[in-house]
């Protein structure tokens, strides 16, 4: 895949409820063919695996990362031919490009008479510049943003309760998987904290805040007295570096916290559901703090 393809445009930044969206092809790679730095980026994927990577201008699809799965979902183009897209990766040889791995088919396969080879249609796939439409598995995105933003939520409650109470506070590292939905943080956290977690995250969500999204500079993180956050690396969202004039982008609520995030999220803290505190673990000078939704 050359080094000449522009980065993807990241649609779902801008817009998390684009559920389908037309853009065009970049790219199409066999699976076997990627480099072997973006091969090893899909764990379920081999060598012999008939899967192919498919490259578009922008994408709806979030990439996993920043503790968030990718979405799944399909395109589709207007001679018929489906991409199945089972998982979604930033790639690690080309910066800022989007990876979709999935297979094709055909919508017409089923009416192809495979007794007469002479007729058989040449296997469905993509071609450059072809137009075609992005379709998103709505189900699992609202649950993966209900998830991120639940773990705001939590993060904002813990830090705010214990931000004074615990030696060398400091939040780490999220994961917004549905089972394995944690806040690590420095420090020790002990579990007597655990039912006023769950009282202020309660709150949090009851109170139905709002959650927005920005882009900042370095300078508005300082102006805002959060110089703390100042993303190393492009910050979540996959470790994704900023292209030349392009702004950090920050997911607030309202009345809590502010994060750098490049995921997706629900628009008021109400709107992630019940939000269960469910267990509080330390090791080695750590806290992992582990959640769910109804």
């Amino acid at each position: 895949m050359s080094g000449l393809i522009p980065r993807t445009v990241l649609a779902f930044q801008h817009n998390a409820k684009l559920y389908t969206l037309p853009t065009s092809v970049l790219a199409v790679t066999p699976f076997p063919s990627l480099a072997e730095a973006d091969r090893q980026l899909f764990k379920s994927a081999t060598a012999d695996d008939d899967s192919s990577v498919v490259v578009t201008r922008e994408t709806i699809f979030h990439p996993q990362g920043g503790g968030q799965p990718s979405d799944t979902g399909s395109m589709s183009s207007s001679t018929g031919d489906i991409f199945s897209v089972h998982a979604v990766r930033m790639s690690a040889t080309n910066e800022g490009q989007v990876l979709h791995l999935g297979r094709f088919h055909s919508s017409d396969l089923d009416s192809t008479d495979s007794t007469n080879s002479t007729t058989k249609p040449p296997p469905p796939s993509f071609t450059p510049d072809e137009p075609v439409t992005q379709n998103l598995d709505v189900a699992k995105r609202l649950l993966y943003s209900r998830l991120h933003t639940a773990g705001h939520v939590l993060g904002a409650a813990v830090r705010h309760l214990l931000e004074s109470q615990v030696p060398n506070f400091d939040e780490l590292k999220a994961s917004h998987f549905p089972d394995s939905a944690a806040c690590e943080f420095a420090g020790l956290i002990e579990g007597k904290w655990k039912n006023d977690i769950q009282a202020k995250v309660d709150e949090y969500v009851a109170a139905a805040m709002p959650v927005e999204v920005d882009f900042w500079t370095d300078e508005d993180f300082r102006a805002n007295g959060l110089e703390r956050l100042i993303p190393n690396n492009g910050g979540e969202g996959g470790g994704v570096k900023l292209a030349p004039g392009e702004k950090y982008r920050v997911v607030k609520i309202v009345g809590a916290e502010v994060y750098p995030c490049g995921g997706t999220h629900v628009d008021t803290t109400e709107q992630c559901g019940k939000v269960g505190v469910r267990k509080i673990s330390r090791s080695k000078g750590t806290s992992r703090v582990s959640y769910n939704v109804s």
